[in-house]
């Protein structure tokens, strides 16, 4: 049965189609070129395999292996034809060439019909067998096909590697038993793979070795291969078995321009530059890979580009860049921990590199004081990716984002989510844990300081979840959607991540709320200190492991044996938190008690004096209010977000109170969240003097100025109508999918 088939596109359920159970890649070698002018990058992927859980063979080299249950997934597949599609090969292969294309070594000749079209809409017309349907289903139901993970590429060629031929592996077979003479190679190059994706860890540069050098081995036969919408297929006649399939395989293939797994854009330069996004589809259109999350593998990546370009990667840098030939450079990555494939991430364009000296000097020349740690510790890059959002308006914001995005080191990275249904494993600690390293990182503040911080951040969390929950779908506030059927896998390893390809979720931050505050609320019954310490028992019996909610819920509860008297069970806390819409009910009593927080307090001070300058400038429009008059108080960033949001509840504000209150503040000068209220209380009152600051968040603030499309809109009025649609059509080319498929949604 053909997973494909099954989907509903209309359910915007995301398909992780790679057959994990029965094969697991353990290691990529990419080799790729990136050319701005194409908007392209090309070149070859190079898959390490083990064969899967579901599928052990007793040995490599022996014939015992559990037949009948992959047999029974064959049979499922009888339907699918195998395609050989040849999107722009005939640039590299000659007529003659197309005949042996897909014979795979001396296996019977197979003739092609040139003209017969590929199921695939998207891929140009393909070379498909003409044999009768007959045949071609006798052949999928005997041959093992290898599935991975793969949507916007032209796939050119696939071929098994000849890993014996490379010197120096012939250690890693001497204790083999290979008895028949005719398999005796294949076996040999699988057990080469095996042994090597098996070596223990400490034994990793040895391992990167020979993974480079069997990389660059010679091919030794091409492999049939068919792509679908969301993946690529990948066959050998005559072999039933994973066990039996090359263990090592390269496959040669380009991106495509709209490929959504890259973004080819300008920087504020106008420069040209690239980079991969977390978008829904992760990395399959940069390569075919496998996206489950058990799929955990290392990688080493050489990307060639002009010498004006910089190519960052989140691996562990080599110390320079190669040079080629003239005006062409090599860049080389590698990662040596086991990591999901959608965490590889590269980022080519005119970057400036701050290396550690020169930071050092920095530091000096300012007279700043930065704990660096020693010239010898090991400054590898391991990317991080900033919107440049967060950069203007003072430290808080980028401060803050930086805390989260460290956080995913830990949870998202070390520990991962076992079914991708889950995000608040990821994000609901990473947002927890922002304000834990926040707090950290602001040596000077005293515990009440900190503490009031935390308590007006939770307080603007607590107004946005409210607003998420009165304007989303109920399905799309569900933490875990699958409930009890929450990482449960089909037989082959594929499943579908619910609700993965709605445009709108990804707007959405009630995986981020809803998580945050239920970490809140388990550390608040616990105490702080007794969570902290479960919090690092947690990270250290599952680094490098994927979990399930109840993983982190039991361990908590079992070090806590008092909380299960008081009724908190794993089950209850399923029931109010995860598998509910809406806001949970222990919040909705927590709600006011943030109110009393002497930083809030403050707020509300400033909002009344306000409202009442307001009032009194209305009822006497024609005198002109004293500088002196009124004195308003400096505040900090998340104080002056509660202060507009508070003001927006307004039914009016007069033109002067707009104008008093930016220049009071200088908002035009703050961070993005703050400049984010200012201009939708300048959209709600009509007010045009802010009408410039509008069109400049929506050009710099692209990734949150969504939400104001949509009051532009909403206002019916015809001058911010038409900002709306100038603001997008300027952007729109540089604005992702996702983002520019809502806008347009809510403009036309």
């Amino acid at each position: 049965m053909n997973m494909e088939t099954q989907l509903d596109p209309m359910k915007d359920d995301l398909p992780l189609m790679a057959n994990t159970s029965y094969m697991l890649v353990k290691h990529y070698v990419l080799d790729l070129d990136v050319d701005f002018k194409s908007k392209v990058i090309e070149g070859s992927i190079v898959l390490f395999l083990e064969t899967g859980s579901q599928y052990r063979q007793t040995s490599i080299a022996g014939k015992e292996c559990c037949q009948s249950q992959f047999d029974e997934t064959c049979k499922m597949r009888v339907s699918e034809p195998c395609h050989v599609p040849l999107k722009d090969v005939s640039t590299c292969l000659s007529k003659r060439e197309y005949s042996d294309f897909a014979v795979s070594g001396k296996e019977e000749e197979t003739t092609f019909d040139e003209n017969s079209n590929h199921s695939n809409s998207e891929q140009a017309s393909g070379i498909s067998s003409s044999k009768d349907c007959s045949d071609t289903e006798n052949h999928v139901n005997k041959d093992f096909l290898l599935v991975l993970d793969c949507c916007d590429l032209s796939v050119l060629k696939v071929e098994e590697v000849d890993v014996a031929a490379v010197s120096g592996t012939e250690k890693f077979t001497r204790s083999a038993k290979l008895t028949d003479a005719s398999k005796e190679l294949e076996n040999l190059r699988n057990l080469i793979v095996h042994e090597l994706v098996t070596l223990p860890a400490d034994r990793w540069k040895e391992q990167l070795h020979y993974f480079t050098h069997c990389s660059q081995a010679p091919g030794c036969g091409e492999l049939l291969f068919s792509t679908g919408t969301w993946s690529l297929e990948i066959r050998k006649s005559g072999i039933r078995t994973p066990a039996d399939f090359p263990h090592a395989i390269r496959i040669w293939y380009k991106t495509k321009p709209e490929g959504r797994s890259v973004t080819w854009t300008t920087d504020q330069s106008g420069r040209p530059c690239v980079y991969t996004m977390g978008s829904p589809i992760n990395n399959r259109a940069l390569f075919p890979c496998q996206e489950p999350p058990i799929a955990l593998s290392t990688w080493q990546a050489s990307v060639r580009a002009a010498s004006g370009f910089v190519v960052l990667m989140s691996g562990e840098n080599s110390a320079e860049p190669v040079q080629l030939q003239e005006g062409m450079l090599s860049w080389y990555y590698y990662v040596s921990m086991p990591m999901p494939a959608s965490t590889f991430t590269i980022a080519v364009g005119c970057w400036q590199e701050v290396k550690q000296q020169s930071f050092k000097q920095t530091a000096a020349e300012t007279n700043t004081e930065f704990f660096l740690p020693s010239s010898q510790t090991d400054f590898s890059p391991h990317i991080i990716f900033l919107s440049q959002s967060v950069l203007p308006g003072g430290s808080h914001l980028c401060g803050t984002r930086l805390c989260h995005e460290i956080a995913h080191a830990w949870f998202g990275l070390a520990i991962g989510a076992r079914d991708w249904t889950e995000e608040w494993i990821s994000e609901g600690f990473a947002t927890f844990l922002e304000d834990v390293f926040w707090a950290r990182a602001q040596q000077q503040l005293s515990h009440d300081e900190i503490k009031g911080q935390q308590e007006l951040k939770a307080l603007l969390r607590w107004r946005r979840l409210r607003d998420e929950v009165q304007n989303s779908e109920e399905e799309l506030q569900v933490l875990r959607p699958k409930k009890e059927s929450t990482g449960e896998l089909s037989e082959s390893g594929a499943s579908v991540v619910k609700y993965g390809l709605k445009a709108e979720k990804i707007f959405m931050q009630v995986h981020y709320l809803k998580g945050y505050f239920l970490l809140r609320s388990l550390a608040r019954t616990i105490g702080d200190a007794s969570y902290l310490a479960s919090l690092r028992k947690f990270v250290i019996k599952f680094h490098g492991q994927l979990v399930l909610s109840q993983d982190f819920l039991s361990m908590l509860l079992e070090d806590i044996p008092q909380q299960k008297k008081a009724g908190l069970t794993v089950e209850s806390i399923f029931q109010n938190w995860l598998d509910t819409s809406g806001i949970p009910k222990p919040l909705l009593e927590e709600g006011e008690t943030w109110k009393d927080c002497q930083l809030v307090q403050q707020v509300s001070g400033e909002v009344a004096k306000w409202i009442q300058t307001n009032r009194r400038i209305r009822k006497s429009s024609k005198k002109k209010m004293k500088q002196d008059e009124v004195v308003f108080q400096q505040l900090l960033p998340d104080q002056l977000v509660l202060l507009l949001e508070s003001l927006l509840e307004e039914k009016t504000l007069c033109p002067r109170i707009l104008q008093c209150l930016e220049r009071t503040y200088q908002l035009r000068e703050q961070d993005a969240e703050v400049r984010h209220r200012w201009c939708e209380l300048v959209i709600k009152h009509k007010y045009e003097p802010g009408y410039g600051d509008i069109e400049r968040f929506l050009r710099e603030d692209q990734a949150m100025g969504v939400y104001l499309y949509g009051e532009l809109m909403v206002n019916e009025d015809a001058k911010q109508q038409e900002l709306a649609r100038k603001c997008f059509a300027a952007a729109q080319e540089h604005m992702d999918a996702s983002s520019a498929k809502v806008v347009a949604e809510m403009l036309f």
